[in-house]
């Protein structure tokens, strides 16, 4: 039996989603092919030859770039079960089913990937023999080469070759608008330290110079965060890496602030998100703007770059707030480390969102939109809605420029709408 994996988009890296799950797969004796359509076109010899083709939905964008994918399966292989999993897998479930997809599985499907593919013979294998373990390093062998995917780029035009990788899975945060949220519920837990480096040994052995660490935050398990940073470093002097941490746990962990910088670290990211503290509250963000501006100076301290990403349009955004948000961020130097995306993305609420929760989103959202999964709303003053749409339109038609501090190429974000091009790929 083959099965088939297929990743729409991944924030321009290599598929951790991919790997993981063939890992697994491989253990179990399963033949396993992987495509990642955001970097290869997929032919439909590749999906005649699977019995089962699984869908790798981490994020918003991946998911809408699935969904005239998973019809061109069904017309080309309509024998073959079709499987959807990662985090937006189980908050998108009814839509997946009326699509035809009969297995719905979370962000952490591994095991059930392989019981699907093993449904007709389980009963020749032992138990031992059909059960994979959890400290299975992820199978890289087959994906595409790094040097496809995006680069780290240097202050003084430089690239180096990026591989990324997870330390743990979930979050133990709640903030209202993370999808992670209605799926984790406060929980993570770490991968452990071992299968974590095994998975940076492959992919530095494979020509990475440069790790990106996808969890949602580094320092959700800070001693654990702590052995891996030493270790790799110790082993690998010269390859840097870049992290996601919020605000919060930036000033709660600021003593190993200057550990990232010891060890190799290049940027740090953080979902800052407003500077505006009823935003932030709205948000169940953790953090205010004196945090924020406490963390910029903390990072600077330290010799680490901070990267801060924003939710620039809400429901509660005012004209006067935003131009706010561009002078604060001029006046704090933060003009190039803030991608010009950034100061145009819009609040997205997506099914099962705990942000419908609040009255004042209640009184701004219109009927659920399956085309675009989410629940679209309007600003009840249109001069925002109308200055969103003129920053998207002149973000869009800026030419890129090389930026004077470190940053991957592909700069983009998890909850976005697919471009043209992007639909062109499936």
């Amino acid at each position: 039996m083959r099965v088939l994996l297929i990743s729409t988009y991944d924030l321009g890296r290599q598929p951790f989603g991919l790997a993981s799950p063939a890992a697994w797969l491989r253990n179990a004796g399963v033949d396993v092919d992987c495509a990642d359509t955001s970097r290869e076109r997929l032919t439909d010899e590749r999906i005649t030859a699977a019995a089962l083709v699984a869908f790798y939905l981490p994020m918003h964008t991946a998911t809408r770039l699935a969904a005239p994918l998973i019809d061109r399966v069904k017309r080309v292989n309509p024998s073959a079960a079709l499987a959807a999993y990662g985090l937006y897998a189980p908050i998108n479930e009814g839509w997946l089913r009326e699509k035809g997809v009969a297995h719905v599985l979370g962000p952490e499907g591994e095991e059930e990937l392989v019981r699907l593919s093993a449904a007709e013979g389980e009963e020749e294998r032992s138990p031992r023999e059909s059960r994979p373990h959890l400290t299975l390093s992820p199978h890289r062998a087959g994906l595409l080469p790094l040097a496809k995917y995006a680069a780290l780029q240097m202050p003084d035009g430089s690239t180096r070759v990026a591989g990324s990788t997870d330390a743990t899975r979930g979050c133990k945060h709640l903030c209202r608008h993370c999808p992670i949220v209605p799926v984790y519920k406060g929980r993570f837990h770490a991968i452990p330290v071992d299968a974590v480096l095994d998975d940076i040994r492959q992919q530095v052995a494979a020509g990475a110079q440069h790790i990106s660490f996808g969890d949602p935050d580094f320092f959700n398990g800070p001693t654990h965060a702590r052995r891996i940073v030493e270790r790799m470093a110790a082993e690998w002097p010269g390859v840097t890496f870049d992290v996601t941490i919020k605000i919060e746990h930036i000033l709660r962990h600021a003593s190993m602030l200057p550990l990232l910088a010891r060890t190799g670290c290049v940027f740090i990211t953080s979902a800052v998100e407003s500077i505006d503290d009823e935003v932030l509250r709205h948000l169940a963000k953790g953090h205010t703007r004196a945090d924020f501006v406490q963390a910029v100076h903390l990072c600077r301290d330290a010799g680490v770059t901070l990267l801060p990403t924003f939710v620039a349009f809400t429901p509660w955004t005012t004209l006067e707030g935003y131009d706010e948000l561009l002078e604060t961020i001029d006046e704090l130097g933060l003009r190039e480390q803030v991608a010009p995306i950034q100061l145009a993305i819009r609040l997205l609420i997506t099914s099962g969102s705990p942000l419908l929760e609040l009255p004042d989103i209640q009184a701004v959202i219109t009927e659920f939109d399956p085309a675009s999964l989410t629940w679209p709303w309007r600003h009840r003053d249109p001069r925002v809605d109308a200055r969103q749409e003129s920053v998207m339109r002149s973000v869009g038609a800026r030419a890129a420029k090389r930026r004077a501090v470190p940053h991957m190429t592909e700069a983009w974000y998890c909850c976005a709408e697919p471009s043209v091009e992007d639909m062109h790929l499936v």
